[in-house]
């Protein structure tokens, strides 16, 4: 039987292009999104994936996304944790909510999907969580610290999980991108991501797909060592 696959985030950028390159690779999809209905029912007709309304901040939808997906697919082999948000501002305009907000969806999105598919994997002892994370999560990011601080914790929490988990067989990795091209970095200024692309060595912004194809490999068989790792996908930068 074709493995399944849960992925969280699903309808745009990296997690339409993971929802594309699995489902090319013969794997059962299913994905969440939580308001772009039109962009994941076309993504859907297109790659045959199950597309679950949900919105990573909160649990109980969550958790029927999951029901739904199993439902469907049967409990899911593999995790991408990719819902988040983004969002530039100068830290002493941040408010409390901002930083919730922040935390809610980027960590607490990814505890509540683990939360979800953990029990079966552990039913299985097997399984492969994969976390999207951010280079700005290793170096940080000027005017991003909310976002850069919740990026971060993923990797912490990949980290503590990967030893956790190891002994029942379950493997979790994290990809941190780099400069990707995608509607979260709509908010950079053309001059902006040119400067961005001059940096990096390989001299350009990198693409949805790329990031895609790393996430591909460390859930699939031939990452089965892999575990507890942060992939950095930056062109260098």
């Amino acid at each position: 039987m074709r493995k399944a696959v849960w992925i969280t985030g699903g309808s745009r950028g990296i997690g339409a292009a993971c929802v594309r390159v699995f489902a090319a690779e013969g794997w059962r999809v299913a994905f969440t999104y939580r308001s772009s209905a039109a962009q994941a029912e076309k993504l859907a007709e297109e790659t045959g994936a199950l597309a679950v309304c949900a919105d990573a901040s909160d649990g109980a939808a969550v958790q029927a996304a999951y029901a739904q997906t199993c439902g469907r697919l049967g409990a899911p082999y593999a995790l991408v944790c990719n819902a988040g948000i983004a969002e530039q501002k100068m830290f002493q305009d941040l408010t409390d909510a901002d930083w919730q907000r922040m935390l809610d969806v980027n960590l607490l999105g990814t505890v509540r999907a683990v939360r979800a598919a953990l029990p079966d994997m552990l039913h299985r002892k097997n399984g492969s969580i994969v976390t999207v994370s951010s280079m700005w999560g290793q170096y940080g990011a000027s005017c991003e610290s909310h976002y850069a601080a919740s990026k971060a914790a993923l990797i912490g929490l990949t980290k503590s999980l990967a030893l956790e988990l190891g002994p029942s067989g379950i493997r979790v990795n994290c990809v941190a991108p780099g400069v990707i091209d995608t509607d979260m970095n709509a908010m950079h200024s053309e001059q902006t991501m040119r400067e961005l692309a001059d940096e990096t060595p390989l001299c350009r912004i990198g693409t949805a797909a790329e990031i895609a194809d790393s996430i591909l490999y460390l859930s699939s068989d031939r990452a089965s060592f892999i575990t507890g790792q942060v992939l950095g996908v930056t062109g260098g930068l």
